[in-house]
C-alpha cells in the first residue's frame, strides 16, 4: 500500500493570494513549498482510490478507468471542486462516495454526468478492492468523515482532515486499531484560544498522540503554519513531519516506485 500526498494545503493554499510572508515568498520561489488542495492518493499494484476532489486538474492527472473510485471526506468546495469538470467526461461511471449530506453540493447532485454518488454511513467499513475504509465522524462545520483505511496485505492509515480533534468514538476505535499511520489536520500554528473547524498545532499533536499513532503527518496546512514551523524548525517530536504536495508514503516498505 502507498500513499500520495497529492495536495497538502487548506482552502487558500500557499502561496496565499495577495500574501508577501515568508512561507507565500518561498513557495513563489520554490515549487517544493506550494501547497495545493488537501488530497491523497491511496494505491497497490491493482486498484487507485482518491481521497478527496479539490485539485482542478484531475481530468488531466488520470486517463479514464484509472482510478477505482473517488472518496470524499466532507462537500466544502475546495474538496470537491474538480469534480466539476470530471464530470462532463466520457465512459464508464466513477464511484463517489460521501457523507450523506443532502445539501453537501447541489450542483453536483443534479448534474453528477459520468459520477455514481453513493453516501456512506459512519463506522460501516467500505470495501474496495483489498483495501476496507471505515469513516469516522470529525469535528468539522459540516458532516465530516475521516477514513481508517486497512490494507488486506496489513498496512494501515488513517487519514483525518478538517477537524479539531476527535469525537471519543473516533479516537476509541483508532486506539483499538492497532499500529497505524495517520495524517491530521494542522491548519493554524499553536494558538492560545481553541481552534475552531480545523486543529492548529497542538490540536494536532494532541490527536496523533491519543490515536496511537506510530507516526503522524500534517496536512491541509496553511502559510502561517509555514511560516511557524519555519521560524520553529525544532519543534515537531521525531515521529511527525509536514507533508508536501506529491510526497509518497509507502507503508508496506517493498511498493515498486
Amino acid at each position: 500500500m502507498r500513499l500520495t500526498f497529492l495536495g497538502t494545503g487548506g482552502a487558500g493554499g500557499v502561496p496565499r493570494f495577495g500574501c508577501d510572508c515568508a512561507a507565500c515568498q518561498r513557495a513563489r520561489t520554490n515549487p517544493q513549498h506550494v501547497r495545493r488542495p488537501c488530497s491523497a492518493l491511496i494505491e497497490d499494484n491493482n486498484h487507485k482510490i482518491l481521497l478527496d476532489a479539490g485539485l482542478m486538474d484531475l481530468h488531466e492527472r488520470f486517463q479514464p478507468g484509472e482510478l477505482s473510485a473517488i472518496v470524499l471526506t466532507h462537500y466544502h468546495a475546495d474538496h470537491v471542486q474538480g469534480l466539476l469538470h470530471l464530470r462532463w467526461g466520457k465512459g464508464d461511471p466513477i464511484p463517489v462516495y460521501a457523507p450523506p449530506d443532502p445539501e453537501g453540493f447541489a450542483d453536483l447532485f443534479k448534474h453528477p454526468g459520468i459520477l455514481d454518488i453513493r453516501s456512506l454511513a459512519a463506522f460501516e467499513t467500505l470495501e474496495l478492492g483489498d483495501f476496507n475504509l471505515t469513516p469516522l465522524l470529525l469535528n468539522h462545520s459540516k458532516l465530516t468523515f475521516g477514513y481508517a483505511i486497512a490494507h488486506r496485505g496489513g498496512d494501515r492509515f488513517a487519514y483525518l482532515t478538517d477537524t479539531v480533534g476527535l469525537p471519543r468514538e473516533s479516537e476509541d476505535f483508532l486506539r483499538q486499531w492497532g499500529a497505524h499511520e495517520i495524517a491530521v489536520d494542522c491548519s493554524h500554528p499553536p494558538a492560545d484560544e481553541p481552534p475552531q473547524n480545523h486543529n492548529d498545532l497542538l490540536a494536532a499533536l494532541n490527536m496523533i498522540q491519543n490515536s496511537g499513532a506510530k507516526r503522524g503527518w500534517l496536512t491541509h496546512l496553511s502559510h502561517t503554519t509555514d511560516r511557524w514551523l519555519m521560524d520553529n524548525p525544532d519543534s515537531l517530536p521525531a515521529s511527525v513531519a509536514p507533508a508536501m504536495d506529491g510526497q509518497v508514503v509507502d507503508l508496506a516498505g517493498n511498493f515498486p516506485l
